[in-house]
């Protein structure tokens, strides 16, 4: 998915892109409460993306969310979080 980002210069096509991306993986395999968890992660990303900006020691060009970051930031974040969370799972069994 990170291929992608300098492929889609458009932030609302790349978040489609990665929406398509996101829901097709899910269909394909759904652990249980996937969804909560990537919520949980997208809430919880924005708000962190958004105070670590703050410090102004990161800095978007990129910044069609609320003119601080770009939209499909969280998103990328919350799946890789639910990916992280797959692999603590294999790791475990």
């Amino acid at each position: 998915m990170v291929l992608l980002i300098p492929i889609i210069q458009n932030d609302y096509i790349l978040l489609l892109a990665y929406g398509i991306i996101i829901i097709s993986l899910f269909f394909i395999k759904y652990v249980k409460l996937d969804w909560l968890f990537f919520t949980f992660a997208l809430v919880t990303m924005t708000a962190s993306e958004a105070l670590f900006i703050s410090t102004g020691v990161e800095v978007f060009e990129r910044n069609s969310l609320f003119g601080l970051m770009p939209i499909w930031l969280p998103v990328l974040w919350a799946y890789v979080f639910v990916v992280m969370r797959r692999l603590v799972k294999v790791l475990e069994n």
